[in-house]
């Protein structure tokens, strides 16, 4: 379903040409309208949100320990890296980065922009559908907030821009420093209300000022000044 909401909007921002901060502001209008809907209708509990069943059925992704869930958790995740790994070396990944380099030149090389971009907004909506799936069954709650809040898309944004743009590893990467720092700041500084905000937002600014290929950057610099050393030596 959420794969076919992300082929649905992309058909629709695609077409009229969107790109870059407009087709972000048209997502989260869209996000924005599904919150103000889930909080007019009764199925969904409105702002009260509505509570889960706990069948602990393995079929409905519940289980009787926390070990099942790190299981399946785990298992997203290598399935995720998995196919992010095969994008990259792959004739659909070639076009996916022709287009977000230059679409001109990519439509002049005979790739079809539109239908790359919508390819891949469905196949990250997909990835974002287990995930919110996932989440639902660990937690049994969900109201408008948690399901179409900017904050999600936020954080998941945020992890793949500290963590580095365009790498394997880097959103994994900056998904783990953020929520480690998050708990760092929340168990140090948690008694002073707001406190821990200000440290983890004004870490984040500096990561993105001073670090522009976030996490994966730094491990890419530092095997470059290892080469470079090597050779000089050598």
């Amino acid at each position: 379903l959420a794969a076919l909401t992300g082929l649905a909007l992309g058909a629709i921002a695609f077409r009229y040409g969107l790109k870059g901060s407009y087709f972000a502001l048209v997502t989260l209008a869209f996000a924005e309208v599904a919150r103000i809907g889930a909080l007019s209708v009764g199925f969904t509990g409105g702002g009260v949100g509505m509570m889960l069943p706990l069948t602990g059925n393995p079929l409905q992704m519940q289980f009787a320990s926390r070990r099942g869930y790190v299981l399946l958790i785990g298992g997203f995740v290598c399935l995720a890296l998995l196919l992010t790994a095969w994008l990259r070396h792959s004739r659909f990944g070639a076009r996916l980065q022709a287009v977000r380099d230059n679409e001109d030149a990519a439509s002049a090389v005979g790739v079809d922009p539109y239908r790359t971009k919508l390819a891949a907004i469905t196949l990250s909506a997909a990835f974002m559908g287990v995930a919110g799936a996932f989440y639902v069954q660990v937690f049994q709650y969900l109201d408008p907030g948690i399901a179409f809040g900017p904050h999600v898309s936020v954080e998941a944004l945020v992890g793949a821009i500290v963590g580095g743009l365009g790498t394997l590893w880097g959103p994994v990467a900056g998904a783990l420093a953020l929520h480690l720092l998050a708990d760092l700041t929340r168990n140090l500084f948690g008694q002073l209300p707001g406190l821990n905000m200000v440290i983890y937002g004004t870490v984040l600014v500096l990561i993105v000022m001073f670090m522009p290929r976030g996490l994966a950057g730094l491990v890419g610099r530092g095997r470059s000044v290892r080469d470079a050393w090597s050779r000089r030596r050598g």
